[in-house]
């Protein structure tokens, strides 16, 4: 896969295309599902360093009356205009560093960096597309998006964190409650005083379109949490939520305030400035979203890595949450271009002990802890998990997972059960290589596991769309785009059977949709608008720093006339 298609520059398809449809598409099938990712990785003579560097390209797929239309543009951010105007990669990225022109004052430059503590980032916003308000936002995990048309897919405008609310970072995997509301977290570090981890929250009804306001004019702060080491906070890609609770995960693996200041000075990358500590341990927050103080008790597990948390829930006074984790942090090396563009077999042969397999976890949090509890009690009293909180002689809980499956990562799942108690989950089968040959779904009840795989074929993580008027949790169909290494075979839209991961099947309401177009690789997180429209979001997601995200956006459910 790698020889010729990791690191290719994509192309823009600005205006519509009828995508050539084998199969049937489903009536209700109606809106428009928009990816974003990295679609250009060389400008001029020079080339980006790793995957999620590339520049965004954002894509479209709109399903309307049984046909499919097709449109592609890259983001119009400043980083976008200054890398193309000079023909050359002039501004930063995670795993790609420019360094400054000793001619023009490089002491000074860097004296700036280190006067401000943070540096500028890239408004390179390739992980995800998220909504506060009415507004879309192409966003990745720092300060900067940029506000979209998601029918033209036009910048809009810029926009900066910093002019709402204090945050230096944030992630590209909101949550969605069931109003629309928008629920967030994000870093404030140096500028801000004391540094600190923030939730907020934007309100549904929070855009103006008369008076062009944004919705992050109304956002609100809903808790700030300390981080455990002034100059070493936690790097996090994702959170869980409950219909009351917001889960963040404090993992020891951590971003070197220092080493971030002086990246530039120093002559290396920001990528370099994200440390494992396996010795240490990971805190649980929980925190109360109407109150928005964290719970007392303190929650603790062994060293561990998470990017992508699958779902969370209230289950008869206990708080379940589910996550993909490592055991280390070397993901974000897999994907480096040097080596996603060598062989599958080569890269497994030399990095396979390098790496640690994605784990889908279960963690059991109870509510509320007797103080006077023994020593050496477990408090997890629910039947149908092994999950264990164990009680510790300072007051203390350490939770034991239970494991669910082993080698699935960039998890959705149908939204509607978003902080609800669930059964099933998808995902993109990962098996020692950052190419993706398999998605498939989880039985949580059952352990039960199918997949969809076809030769030389390369699925990105799948979107769960609901059937109109579903009654069962996986009722509806999967949306995946794939790319082949056999050139007779275009790339194309997958939509599977989501019971059974079959094409073709049951009245053949479900399709393939040939479409050439450059697909990237993302992750996704799902989310509910409202009764009828979906939105799903991820990212992506494993970071990696950086994972692109899916977005579902106005993909209403509709009965067949």
């Amino acid at each position: 896969m790698s020889q010729f298609l990791i690191g290719k520059n994509g192309t823009e398809s600005p205006e519509p295309v009828k995508a050539e449809v084998t199969g049937c598409v489903p009536e209700w099938l109606q809106g428009t599902l928009l990816r974003n990712g990295p679609g250009l990785f060389k400008v001029g003579d020079t080339e980006y360093n790793h995957w999620f560097d590339g520049m965004a390209l954002i894509h479209s797929f709109t399903f309307k009356d049984g046909e499919v239309y097709y449109r592609s543009k890259f983001l119009r951010s400043d980083t976008f205009k200054k890398n193309t105007q000079a023909n050359k990669i002039v501004v930063s990225e995670f795993g790609t560093m420019i360094y400054p022109d000793p001619c023009k004052n490089i002491f000074s430059k860097a004296f700036s960096y280190l006067l401000a503590a943070i540096p500028d980032f890239t408004d390179n916003n390739l992980i995800n597309i998220i909504r506060y308000g009415e507004d879309y936002y192409a966003s990745s995990e720092v300060n900067y998006m940029n506000q979209i048309d998601p029918i033209t897919l036009d910048v809009i405008g810029k926009m900066n964190y910093r002019n709402h609310i204090a945050l230096n970072l944030a992630t590209a995997h909101p949550h969605y409650d069931d109003e629309g509301n928008t629920y967030n977290m994000g870093t404030a570090l140096m500028r801000f005083g004391m540094p600190n981890y923030v939730i907020f929250k934007v309100p549904v009804n929070a855009s103006d379109k008369e008076h062009k306001k944004p919705a992050l004019r109304k956002v609100k702060q809903v808790c700030n949490i300390p981080f455990r080491s002034t100059l070493f906070p936690s790097y996090f890609h994702s959170f869980g939520m409950t219909e009351n609770y917001i889960i963040f995960v404090e993992q020891p693996f951590k971003l070197d305030i220092l080493r971030l200041a002086t990246a530039i000075f120093r002559r290396v990358n920001w990528a370099s400035c994200l440390k494992y500590d396996k010795e240490d341990i990971t805190l649980i927050h929980l925190v109360d979203k109407k109150t928005g103080k964290a719970v007392s008790t303190k929650f603790y597990t062994d060293a561990l890595v998470v990017f992508h948390h699958i779902n969370a829930f209230e289950d008869d006074g206990h708080v379940v949450f589910d996550m993909v984790t490592y055991k280390d942090s070397n993901l974000y090396e897999m994907f480096y271009l040097a080596n996603m563009r060598k062989e599958t077999h080569e890269f497994i042969e030399t990095n396979k002990v390098n790496f640690s397999p994605p784990i889908c976890q279960r963690f059991v949090l109870p509510l509320p802890v007797a103080k006077d509890t023994p020593n050496g009690t477990n408090l997890v009293r629910l039947k149908d998990t092994t999950a264990k909180a164990v009680m510790q002689r300072d007051g203390s809980l350490y939770c034991l997972p239970e494991t669910i499956f082993e080698g699935l990562e960039l998890p959705g799942m149908n939204y509607k059960f978003n902080g609800k108690k669930y059964r099933y989950f998808y995902g993109s089968r990962v098996e020692w290589t950052p190419h993706p040959n398999k998605i498939g779904k989880v039985d949580i009840v059952t352990r039960k596991y199918i997949e969809w795989t076809e030769e030389d074929c390369y699925p990105s993580e799948p979107v769960f769309v609901a059937s109109p008027g579903a009654v069962e949790e996986d009722d509806g169909v999967i949306l995946s785009s794939v790319v082949s290494l056999n050139p007779k075979i275009s790339p194309f839209m997958l939509v599977l059977n989501a019971k059974t991961f079959e094409v073709n099947k049951e009245n053949n309401s479900v399709l393939q949709i040939s479409c050439g177009i450059a697909i990237t690789i993302t992750s996704l997180k799902n989310s509910r608008m409202n009764g009828e429209a979906f939105q799903s979001y991820r990212q992506c997601q494993s970071s990696r720093k950086s994972i692109s995200q899916v977005c579902l956006n106005q993909l209403r459910n509709k009965s067949v006339d």
